[in-house]
């Protein structure tokens, strides 16, 4: 299960966090069971990262908020006979 807690577009608090794929001031990929979330804004900084109860918070100014599927491997073969 996952959840977002967003205040005042300064504070975000996402659950369900398997994984930080990339994190600048700018933008934040995190990766969740199915889906990757990906932050968008200004001044973005970690806050809090707890993987062990899949919880991270972030400060800054947010701006953008979007669920992207996650890519799925292709194996070697399938790639090279489409």
């Amino acid at each position: 299960m996952q959840s977002i807690y967003l205040e005042d577009r300064k504070k975000l608090v996402i659950t369900g966090a398997t994984k930080i794929i990339s994190s600048t001031e700018t933008q934040a990929v995190v990766e969740l069971s199915q889906e990757t979330l990906i932050v968008s804004g200004a001044d973005l900084e970690i806050t809090k990262l707890n993987l062990e109860n899949n919880e991270v918070s972030f400060s800054g100014t947010i701006n953008n908020i979007k669920f992207s599927q996650k890519a799925e491997k292709k194996s070697l073969f399938k790639r090279i006979f489409k």
